[in-house]
């Protein structure tokens, strides 16, 4: 999961960093046939290794620096090339440089869907981006370049809750018996993504990710670590946001409304839907048990410091699935007596029961819809 910062890049955690910045500079003067360095505009990154800039020109370009020790750059662009081609607006490259990891690509702006999300817009803004995953989910699998979303995979996300959540941040050592009902848990949530229909999986589609642009379609990014696995996962990432939430009653009609669509489309075979909301349920909490987990390493290992005050909705999240399903319910008790006593003595924390109810409102000068 790569959740974008809501803070520029701090340079005093990497040596050498300014003088990457230059030498994309001067690649990527070179890559638009001009014989001095392109200024650099420093933009928001993301929870990875990647900086992002805005070229000082005329049209303005995306400029990454994307290390290749610590980056995959040959797999980011494969990627947004097979996702364009397949109709998803993903940030055309202009030019790159694998070997070194520098790339200048398409500008697709600042106003992330987050930022337009409110009462009255959600239902047609939800429509478009919708639209957008129907077509992504239509997309055919290619060779080697989507790696399976399995069981190993789903199950080393979920153990980064104990490891950093419970015993780095919060000091709480696990017992036996609390490993034994995790891992109890963990196999019933594998089971059920093992259950569903396997399409390509974008792994972080969300407010922060989907680009509004007026009188264009949503433009897509970080899509980079894109994987083959379950058709409810993507809904559950956007519809069970993160950084917003909304009434579960409207959720749920969302949710089923993308299956009665996705099942016309043949993306799914036909469903109860009881069983296509189980699978939702319980996707979502897989993802939001990783979120728990991946928050707290973002700030304790990379130095990350926006994303903890997010976590009491994805507390919220978590508690209320979990406690709708006998089968889970054991989680939810567990989380409440051991993590919950010593997450309430955080600074960052705020009252879970009611995380997400305020919407956002449009900035001031945002594109309104």
């Amino acid at each position: 999961m790569n959740e974008r910062s809501t803070g520029g890049p701090d340079d005093r955690c990497n040596e050498g960093r300014d003088d990457r910045r230059e030498a994309l500079g001067l690649w990527a003067g070179r890559a638009l046939g001009r014989d001095c360095a392109v200024g650099l505009e420093n933009l928001a990154g993301d929870a990875g290794f990647r900086r992002y800039f805005r070229t000082l020109t005329e049209p303005r370009l995306i400029a990454v620096d994307s290390p290749p020790e610590r980056t995959n750059p040959a797999r980011f662009v494969a990627v947004a090339d097979y996702m364009r081609r397949h109709g998803i607006h993903t940030p055309m490259i202009a030019a790159a440089d694998v070997e070194h990891g520098f790339m200048l690509l398409e500008d697709l702006g600042d106003c992330q869907l987050l930022s337009q999300l409110d009462d009255d817009s959600v239902e047609g803004l939800y429509a478009e981006v919708l639209s957008e995953l129907l077509c992504l989910q239509q997309i055919p699998p290619a060779d080697n370049l989507f790696p399976p979303y399995n069981r190993e995979l789903l199950l080393t996300e979920m153990r980064i809750l104990p490891e950093w959540l419970a015993s780095r941040l919060l000091g709480y050592p696990l017992s036996e018996a609390d490993n034994g009902l995790l891992e109890r848990i963990f196999n019933l949530l594998l089971d059920s993504a093992a259950e569903q229909p396997q399409v390509l999986v974008h792994r972080d589609y969300h407010s922060r990710n989907l680009m509004i642009r007026d009188g264009e379609r949503p433009g897509v990014v970080d899509f980079q670590d894109a994987v083959w696995g379950p058709v409810t996962y993507d809904l559950a990432s956007l519809l069970r946001d993160c950084y917003i939430r909304w009434p579960r009653e409207r959720v749920e009609r969302w949710a089923l409304a993308y299956a009665a669509t996705a099942e016309a489309a043949g993306i799914l075979p036909p469903v109860a839907p009881q069983t296509f909301l189980r699978w939702f349920d319980w996707m979502g909490l897989q993802r939001h048990i990783k979120v728990l987990g991946l928050f707290p390493r973002l700030y304790l290992r990379d130095g990350k410091q926006g994303y903890l005050p997010d976590l009491p909705l994805v507390i919220r999240y978590a508690l209320e699935v979990s406690e709708r399903y006998p089968e889970l319910e054991p989680f939810a008790d567990w989380f409440r007596a051991g993590l919950l006593p010593r997450i309430e003595g955080q600074d960052w924390y705020r009252d879970y029961r009611c995380a997400g109810e305020h919407r956002r409102q449009p900035e001031a000068g945002s594109q309104n819809r």
